[in-house]
């Protein structure tokens, strides 16, 4: 790797870390069907331990809030056991563990989650995507708007399962506000069209995702709270509007999120660096950046323009248990197998190669 910018120590929060490199979170669809993390999800999380930094796959506070197949919960007390299992391994193996709190809100449908409810959101207003179910692919129902009193009840999840998510021994947890998952619907145009607090301003979009957070920092402490966002990315069927849209949305939440004092803000990042440069400025302490379609080459390059101070990887250390290892010395990277990103066993998920082991 020809960026020194990489090897340089870090302090995040709580967490020494080595280099700036993490393990960006991925949804593997290999949980129980109780919402335990599978058979074999501890060793996968710690034969990545290498890269200090790792942070989990989409974990739902609620029943209400799974929307995919084999996704873990972090909100009952098996799951809490189950996830102490992973969260040993990885500090075993000298990592440090954060679980990411996903709600997905509309992008959802009855027959994936353990209660068979219609989904929840904003407004009720379909997302029309296809997703799988146990029989097949089926199209987004239209959900459930929330009232504003289930909405207090939504932000007491993610609070419970912080609070669940440090019992299992996790060093913090990352609020998922993009990626087209419920805080995400709160902010976009096309999800959201409630006329009380929760929607019409920017102000009123962006309520839901700051009390989210607020409610987990006051939980858990704001060093052990990090949040992320996907400005203008239109996952889930969802449009923020216009590029003058996006930037007064997010530069008003990032600047209201960073008077909370979190320990990081995560951005997934397409295009438009003039809103990243705006969100860096706005944002007192750690930045982590990942990017689609990011080369070998790259990934240092938000690092060393100043964007970011973490570059969390995805499918490089996916398919490279020992990435780290092999971008310290230049080594060849494994091949991503696609067929087996989502569900099955261990085939694609614990059995990529390393250089000592083939």
């Amino acid at each position: 790797m020809t960026s020194s910018s990489l090897w340089q120590p870090y302090t995040l929060g709580r967490l020494n870390l080595s280099h700036r490199l993490a393990l960006s979170p991925m949804t593997r669809s290999r949980a129980n069907p109780d919402g335990t993390p599978g058979p074999f999800a501890a060793e996968y999380y710690s034969q990545r331990a290498s890269l200090g930094l790792l942070i989990s796959e989409s974990t739902q506070p609620s029943d209400d809030g799974q929307g995919y197949l084999s996704t873990p919960g972090i909100y009952t007390t098996e799951q809490v056991e189950g996830w102490k299992a992973v969260t040993d391994a990885v500090h075993t193996a000298g990592g440090h563990f954060f679980i990411q709190l996903a709600h997905a809100g509309r992008m959802s449908h009855p027959d994936n989650t353990p209660h068979h409810r219609q989904p929840v959101a904003p407004s009720a207003i379909s997302a029309e995507q296809d997703m799988f179910t146990p029989t097949g692919q089926q199209q987004t129902p239209v959900p459930r708007a929330l009232t504003v009193a289930e909405i207090q009840d939504v932000i007491g999840e993610f609070r419970h399962a912080a609070a669940s998510a440090i019992a299992a021994g996790a060093d913090g947890v990352e609020i998922h506000a993009g990626n087209g998952f419920l805080p995400h619907q709160f902010l976009s145009l096309n999800a959201n069209e409630r006329t009380d607090e929760y929607g019409g301003s920017v102000e009123n979009r962006a309520r839901f995702a700051i009390e989210v957070a607020r409610a987990v920092a006051d939980e858990i402490g704001a060093d052990r709270t990090g949040i992320r966002i996907s400005p203008a990315i239109p996952l889930g069927g969802l449009h923020e509007g216009e590029a003058a849209d996006v930037h007064a949305q997010y530069r008003y939440l990032v600047g209201e999120l960073a008077k909370l004092d979190l320990v990081y803000l995560h951005v997934f990042h397409v295009g438009d660096d003039e809103l990243l440069r705006s969100l860096r400025d706005l944002w007192p302490n750690s930045v982590l950046v990942v990017r689609y379609g990011r080369g070998r080459e790259q990934i240092a390059d938000d690092i060393d323009a100043g964007f970011a101070d973490i570059a969390p990887l995805g499918q490089f250390a996916l398919a490279n248990p020992d990435i780290v290892e092999r971008l310290r010395i230049d080594a060849p990277l494994n091949e991503v197998d696609r067929t087996t990103l989502y569900g099955g066993d261990d085939t694609g998920y614990t059995d990529y190669p390393t250089l000592t082991r083939n």
